[in-house]
């Protein structure tokens, strides 16, 4: 049926969309081009309408599929095999992607790799700096991993932590082998929006 597969469609269109901002950053950084990790960051405010969509359409999906087929009082010819697009097995399979899809802001930061091995030479513990800059632009923590891996990349960074629920990265950092303009530079390559905001010896 027609309409089956465009209800389908919408609802994996959505799901998708719901997260967008989420799973570009991760596209990103896999394919090398950060500055592109913000763009559908714009998304995110519409998050909750993608959702009630995707789940609206999801559900009268299953309701169709669910409910019983009203008697025909015919001598027909009985119905053919259905056909795998109309089945519920592939509504269950679109069911599991959309949730997948919807739930991805979740655990989109356990995609990003591991980044344990020291960019450091010998440090001295007395020449340690923490500067904050503000980031605007991120939504979820899959945006907090981009811009760490980013970071991370330098030499001399020592711990960083950040978060998109307050806008900001708190850097311990060695400035004899890395310069603040050097992390702003790496934390803008995320294509988030990044200022200066404290500095501390």
């Amino acid at each position: 049926m027609k309409s089956e597969k465009t209800i389908l469609k919408v609802s994996i269109l959505t799901a998708f969309s719901a997260s967008l901002c989420c799973i570009t950053p991760l596209l990103a950084l896999i394919a090398g081009t950060g500055s592109f990790a913000s763009s559908f960051s714009w998304l995110d405010p519409l998050r909750p309408f993608f959702v009630f969509i995707t789940l609206g359409v999801l559900g009268f999906a299953w309701f169709q599929k669910l409910k019983p087929n009203q008697p025909i009082d015919c001598d027909c010819e009985e119905e053919g095999p259905i056909d795998f697009l109309q089945g519920k097995k592939f509504l269950s399979l679109v069911t599991i992607i959309a949730c997948f899809l919807l739930a991805f802001p979740l655990f989109a930061d356990r995609f990003y790799p591991e980044n344990n091995q020291s960019n450091q030479l010998f440090t001295d513990q007395k020449n340690l700096q923490m500067i904050e800059f503000s980031v605007d632009g991120m939504t979820c923590s899959g945006c907090e991993q981009h811009v760490d891996v980013k970071v991370k990349q330098l030499p001399g960074i020592i711990q960083i932590n950040t978060s998109y629920s307050q806008s900001n990265t708190v850097i311990q950092f060695d400035p004899n082998q890395t310069e603040v303009s050097e992390i702003e530079k790496a934390i803008l390559s995320t294509g988030y929006k990044a200022s200066l905001k404290s500095t501390k010896p």
